[in-house]
């Protein structure tokens, strides 16, 4: 991987993570567009907010992650969390999620698809953290939609199970069960991200690109911890 050199050291720690954490921990396969099928279109959906922050942080840091893909949950929970209720919340980072669901993971699409419904009702950050929370339980049998009815509570559950209503194509228990001649609104915006992701390109999950002061800086993929990442970003922001 080739980084930008802002500071030796934080560039040290990042490589020395790379050496013990290789990306290939990372779940990786290339999506083809005929994985999924092709969305209907969205023009009477507004885009989901799948964002933290504000867009006048210093530094904005996408993430192309799949939420059945198990180095995306140990980033979420060992550096994201710590991320966004740090620089986030101090207006250091925009952090924006880019859905990447990979074919191999017969859950991973729908998860994007009620990740995307609650980012319609302002609920994305809830349900992310659920997906996350859980993932080794709903991975089992596609069982997710009881752990985020639990985080959302019954209104906005509501207000979400009718913005999936129709798109879903597994059943818990049955990965057989995908409907045929599927469309579905919501994922218009989740083929948006795996577009973008294509351009990068993405090649394993999690994926991380950091534009900072108008430059954007080679992807990043692996996993890496909060203080190897805040090294990083700390030398980006010194210069």
């Amino acid at each position: 991987m080739n980084l930008p050199t802002h500071s030796s050291h934080a560039l040290a720690l990042l490589a020395l993570l790379l050496i013990l954490v290789p990306s290939g921990h990372a779940q990786s396969k290339t999506v083809s567009a005929k994985e999924h099928a092709k969305p209907a279109a969205a023009e009477s959906l507004p885009a989901p907010m799948k964002t933290f922050g504000v867009k006048s942080a210093p530094i904005t840091m996408e993430v192309f992650s799949d939420y059945q893909c198990p180095a995306c949950r140990g980033f979420f929970e060992n550096t994201l969390r710590y991320l966004i209720n740090d620089y986030v919340a101090s207006g250091k980072v925009y952090l924006i999620h880019r859905d990447f669901p990979l074919p191999m993971h017969p859950y991973s699409m729908d998860a994007a698809r009620w990740a995307n419904a609650a980012a319609r009702i302002g609920r994305f950050e809830t349900v992310d953290a659920a997906l996350f929370d859980n993932q080794d339980k709903w991975t089992k049998d596609g069982s997710m939609e009881q752990y985020i009815a639990a985080a959302l509570g019954p209104a906005d559950f509501k207000r979400v199970q009718k913005l999936v209503a129709g798109c879903l194509t597994q059943t818990p228990g049955n990965t057989a069960a995908a409907q045929t001649n599927h469309t579905c609104e919501l994922d218009t915006f989740i083929q948006q991200d795996v577009a973008l992701g294509k351009q990068v390109p993405v090649n394993s999950t999690p994926t991380i690109v950091i534009t900072y002061k108008g430059q954007r800086y080679p992807p990043m993929s692996g996993i890496f911890t909060w203080p190897i990442m805040k090294q990083y970003l700390d030398s980006l922001m010194s210069q």
